[in-house]
């Protein structure tokens, strides 16, 4: 389980709101005639509708979370629109530019240094024991469903493929080595719940917020990074 490396952080979207500005011409009161002041009727703002998912894995038989468990398996495996498999030559032709991160020192300060974001990316640090950092992810603004992870010397570790719905939920991410090998598949229901599969689609547990549990509702996993 040492091996399992969690796809990043959910990232947030940025709208910016502009105000916007008329110039009208100015009168003297005295000059034009005064509309008349109709009455303004108060329209009830309709909210957006909000669907909340329920962690009810817990309150579930073992045959209901193993039907749950072959349903997100088949949206993962089988219904999954996105690429799942790439052969070596294919995935290095496609990810050859990110093997080596040459900003690996900048990035390596940044990230050691607990920067978050910035213009160009964001960043998540790992660290081992007394706070040694041992690798680093960055999510290129520009390249959002993708996340790479570098070991500290800037030598690609794992790639993280999100599908095209993200950061909208439900969405998928994929994990694979440099070599272009499956490591992972995760189905997002939302922020809190995950289910993460291995490699040749064995059930590895969901996660709901920072614990993971197994078909049989027991704990087996906790992370730090939710």
């Amino acid at each position: 389980m040492k091996k399992i490396i969690l796809s990043m952080l959910l990232m947030v979207s940025f709208n910016f709101l502009l105000p916007s500005f008329a110039v009208e011409e100015i009168y003297s009161l005295d000059d034009v005639e005064q509309p008349k002041v109709e009455e303004v009727k108060e329209v009830a703002k309709v909210e957006p509708l909000k669907i909340e998912v329920v962690f009810d894995w817990l309150d579930l038989t073992v045959a209901q979370r193993e039907d749950n468990v072959e349903k997100y398996k088949n949206l993962l495996f089988e219904n999954n629109t996105s690429r799942i498999y790439f052969s070596k030559d294919e995935f290095k032709k496609e990810f050859a530019q990110y093997y080596k991160d040459r900003e690996f020192k900048h990035h390596y300060m940044l990230t050691n240094n607990g920067v978050t974001e910035d213009e160009d990316a964001r960043y998540c640090a790992f660290y081992y024991k007394k706070g040694t950092l041992v690798m680093y992810a960055i999510q290129y603004k520009n390249n959002p469903t993708k996340a790479f992870y570098y070991t500290a010397f800037g030598k690609l570790h794992y790639t993280d493929v999100m599908s095209d719905e993200y950061p909208n939920f439900p969405y998928t991410s994929m994990q694979y080595n440099r070599k272009g090998q499956l490591k992972s598949a995760i189905y997002f229901v939302s922020k809190d719940i995950q289910y993460m599969f291995g490699p040749e689609k064995e059930f590895q547990g969901i996660w709901y917020k920072d614990k993971m549990y197994d078909t049989n509702g027991k704990q087996v996993l906790t992370r730090s990074n939710w």
